[in-house]
């Protein structure tokens, strides 16, 4: 016996498994995508369909050095600003907000009541010599803006290099 003799798709005359002709990668790759689908759509969802308020069940975000501090911009949409809980505590920043919004309507003929819910949790690492005591925080059209500042002995320590041509 030989190891091709143990591979249904090497064997001569032998059609792969799933349909004939797929490549066995692809059949494998085929039925995952069809687990993944079937549990999503147990929750009556289809696998985008959840009413997360950022379309996924992660904020997006955004960090970005400045000259003197790291600026973190996290979009909250129909969030409000007391939902929003921010701490910071040695190089870690955490966020931690919860969205609820209730709707009801009632015309002749019809009663219509919707409700939407959902969380986020998010912790971002920061780099050594954020200080975290004067950090700042903003809410405005749903972006939460933290202003983190960096110690003076943090920003003597960036030093520009020269490249130069090999």
């Amino acid at each position: 016996m030989q190891i091709k003799d143990l591979i249904p798709w090497a064997r001569k005359g032998d059609a792969p498994a799933g349909k004939t002709g797929d490549n066995p990668v692809a059949t494998l790759q085929r039925d995952m995508n069809d687990a993944v689908e079937k549990f999503w759509n147990r929750f009556g969802q289809g696998l985008n369909g959840f009413d997360w308020p950022w379309g996924g069940n992660e904020a997006r975000s955004d960090v970005v050095e400045t000259k003197n501090a790291i600026e973190v911009s996290i979009e909250l949409p129909g969030m409000d600003m007391q939902d929003i809980e921010v701490n910071v505590s040695d190089d870690m920043l955490t966020i931690k907000g919860e969205k609820k919004v209730e709707r009801q309507e009632e015309k002749k003929g019809y009663y219509l009541s919707e409700r939407s819910y959902g969380a986020i949790y998010r912790t971002i690492p920061l780099p050594p010599g954020v200080d975290g005591e004067k950090a700042e925080a903003s809410f405005r059209n749903g972006v939460l803006t933290i202003k983190l500042p960096q110690t003076p002995e943090a920003q003597a320590k960036v030093r520009r290099i020269e490249v130069k041509h090999a």
